[in-house]
């Protein structure tokens, strides 16, 4: 048996009927930038998000680096972020000219450790980068609460997280802005690069809106040096047909997570750890992680069998060539170094079938009983 890590076939087949219809409507209107599929978008994703606003960008990185902006971080400013997690999280900080600060994560849920933050806040201190990290909110109380003791922006880095709650909110409305993704392998993916900002920051949006056009208003003039990143409208209209289907899709993951959570049970404890859930948080799995021992070879050996999985991230950030002049070096942050030596993510998608999850424990059990 093949067991992909992600098949958007079956998903676009059930779809085409209605995408192609949505693409045919934009391409005879004519009308390819900031339109009415892109409004609809917007509105459509602020609303589900408990949030007043939703701007538009070409990618979920532009997505961040404009929320920076927008948040008023400058160069020599620091921002913490944690070192698990995409490179994109802390590569904009970088951009801005500003340094990110790495600290370590909570093992359970390899979210950023609230207890590390305090401790790295120092006066050049911005701002604030909790990823929530394959569809589980961080806690974003206690990292509220530090923010604003300290007077710093939190921007939700919530790439794979649409759909997520903490404690009943959702991303977004605990944050000075959050940052989604719409690459096509996310939970809502376009079918292309696409990204959207939210925030209930009125002045903050507006100031977004015009960073995103090349910090133009009205156009032509230029007060700011603002970015060309805007949601694509053709995107837009195929996000907006699969945007309706979004929590099925989301409950879909959640029982898939469940069955492998099950099949997994009698392998859990020296060999296999299953993901944590905080009571409080509502996960919507954009991937199911599991840790487990002798991870590469057990990557490996899923591999001669036929199945696909991913690590998600083999190099922490603070050990990134790219980010040699700052100093970090291996024992720093041991919780992060262990996730990266231990972390691996079985297929998962709303389609996927029981029979391939059974497949796929079944060559785990397979590898441990010769190994």
């Amino acid at each position: 048996m093949k067991v992909p890590m992600l098949d958007l076939t079956e998903q676009y087949q059930e779809l085409k009927a209605e995408i192609l219809p949505a693409l045919d409507e934009v391409m005879s209107k004519a009308h390819f930038i900031l339109g009415d599929n892109v409004k609809k978008l917007e509105k459509d994703v602020a609303e589900y998000s408990n949030s007043k606003h939703g701007i538009g960008v070409a990618n979920g990185s532009d997505a961040l680096n404009i929320s920076l902006l927008g948040c008023g971080v400058q160069p020599g400013d620091e921002v913490i972020v944690p070192s698990f997690t995409f490179f994109a999280t802390a590569g904009a900080v970088a951009r801005m000219g500003a340094t990110p600060v790495f600290v370590d994560i909570d093992p359970k849920t390899f979210n950023i450790d609230p207890n590390e933050i305090e401790k790295a806040i120092t006066p050049k201190t911005k701002a604030i980068i909790p990823v929530h990290l394959y569809g589980q909110m961080a806690d974003m109380d206690r990292i509220k609460e530090i923010a604003d003791k300290h007077n710093l922006a939190i921007i939700e880095d919530a790439a794979q997280a649409i759909g997520a709650l903490y404690k009943g909110k959702k991303v977004g409305e605990l944050g000075t802005t959050a940052c989604y993704s719409f690459f096509p392998t996310k939970n809502l993916g376009a079918y292309g690069d696409a990204g959207m900002i939210i925030s209930n920051d009125d002045e903050i949006a507006e100031k977004i809106r015009v960073l995103r056009v090349h910090g133009s208003k009205p156009k032509y003039y230029h007060h700011v040096l603002g970015y060309n990143s805007r949601l694509d409208e053709l995107q837009a209209a195929i996000l907006n047909v699969k945007f309706p289907h979004l929590n099925d899709w989301s409950d879909k993951r959640r029982e898939k997570a469940e069955t492998y959570t099950q099949l997994l049970q009698e392998m859990v404890g020296e060999n296999v750890v299953t993901p944590f859930a905080e009571g409080h948080n509502h996960h919507v799995f954009h991937q199911y992680t599991i840790r487990v021992q002798k991870r590469d070879e057990l990557q490996a050996y899923l591999k001669e069998q036929g199945v696909a999985t991913m690590i998600y991230y083999p190099k922490p950030l603070h050990l990134q060539p790219v980010f040699a002049e700052l100093g970090y070096k291996e024992g720093d942050l041991p919780e992060t170094e262990r996730a990266a030596q231990e972390a691996i993510s079985l297929p998962m998608f709303p389609e996927l079938k029981t029979e391939q999850q059974q497949y796929v424990v079944e060559k785990i059990r397979e590898f441990y009983q010769k190994n």
